[in-house]
């Protein structure tokens, strides 16, 4: 996005994070990087909500377990974008940085909040899963990477 005021080119990127060491590589990988003066960073990360999955009670748990598991899972995303904000903010201070926790599938969620964004880059870590295993478990990176509007740029390990 052009900047109206200077004529400079805003750059905006999407950087998806679950908090594994490979989402921390492409977290690392964005701190240690120089970007354009006031580059915009949103910092994303994407629980699926366990009471949508599960709702039955199988074997009499019941709902309100669910309802904690989902608010957990919500704090711990919560907590992995605020470090991965505090690593940003103390190694590279020129980027502006916001985060946010989506609740959803990782793939649709992320792509659906690159284009709300307005995502320049999207930067993703990779599980470095093989073939067939990326293809059993639906690699994330993989499918931002297929179907996303912008670049797309996987951090490997």
């Amino acid at each position: 996005m052009w900047n109206e005021f200077s004529g400079e080119k805003r750059m905006k990127i999407l950087l998806a994070t679950d908090g594994s060491s490979y989402s921390k590589a492409a977290v690392d990988e964005v701190a240690n990087r120089l970007f354009p003066v006031n580059t915009k960073v949103c910092i994303v990360s994407v629980y699926e909500r366990m009471s949508l999955i599960n709702t039955l009670e199988p074997m009499g748990v019941s709902h309100e377990y669910y309802a904690e598991v989902d608010q957990n899972a919500f704090k711990s995303a919560k907590k992995i974008t605020e470090n991965a904000a505090k690593i940003l903010r103390d190694k590279n201070p020129a980027l502006i940085v916001t985060t946010v926790v989506i609740e959803g599938s990782p793939k649709s969620a992320i792509l659906k909040e690159a284009e709300t964004f307005g995502a320049d880059l999207i930067i993703v870590g990779s599980h470095g899963h093989g073939v067939i295993e990326g293809f059993l478990l639906g690699s994330v990176s993989q499918a931002v990477a297929l179907h996303a509007k912008c670049s797309v740029e996987i951090v490997r390990k």
